[in-house]
């Protein structure tokens, strides 16, 4: 077993200039040692989930998504919320882990950012994505979810965060799954 962590980045968002995609490419800028991390642009190419459509052979799209998820450590989610709810395109995402398997025991996380002017602060995705992930079985690091406030000011033109607090949020964010999965024994890339 290395000591590498490698955690999958997965954005809620299709929206170009998201505040949550801003987020997910800050982890990916972040130099934490043992730990790596991709960000596939997923969302988008997946279809309309069917269950008639969830048996081999899958979506390119849904086999690359269960691909991605089966070989990494650990996932962390950043999504907003849309009408009260996780938008529609990342439930869409989150239903076609449902038949897979390979978020059962997985290590997942998640970084609700919100506009202040958000009547909930992003809680009811929160609530949301701790419903649907622990019905898929998934491990849910709960000291690792982080619900936070941020404008698109706090983006600069490079895409990234600027703001520092939430630079070390994010960084203690992947600090905690990294800490969680060497925590716990299981060989890098096992479910």
């Amino acid at each position: 077993m290395t000591d590498n962590t490698h955690i999958l980045l997965i954005s809620g968002s299709t929206r170009t200039g998201s505040t949550n995609t801003a987020v997910l490419r800050t982890a990916q800028a972040v130099h934490l040692d043992g730990v790596t991390t991709t960000r596939p642009e997923l969302l988008a190419a997946l279809p309309a989930f069917n269950p008639d459509d969830d048996h081999e052979p899958l979506h390119p799209a849904v086999a690359e998504l269960r691909r991605e998820i089966g070989s990494a450590d650990a996932v962390l989610f950043c999504t907003p919320e849309y009408a009260g709810a996780l938008p529609g395109s990342f439930k869409n995402l989150l239903d076609w882990t449902v038949g897979g398997g390979e978020m059962y025991r997985k290590p997942v996380a998640w970084i609700n950012a919100s506009s202040p002017a958000a009547p909930t602060g992003g809680a009811d995705a929160h609530a949301s994505l701790a419903k649907v992930l622990g019905y898929v079985g998934a491990d849910i690091v709960e000291r690792a979810c982080s619900r936070t406030s941020m404008t698109r000011a706090a983006i600069g033109p490079d895409g990234l965060v600027t703001d520092g607090a939430m630079r070390r949020t994010i960084t203690e964010v992947l600090a905690t799954l990294h800490e969680h999965v060497r925590g716990d024994g299981r060989p890098a890339g096992s479910p």
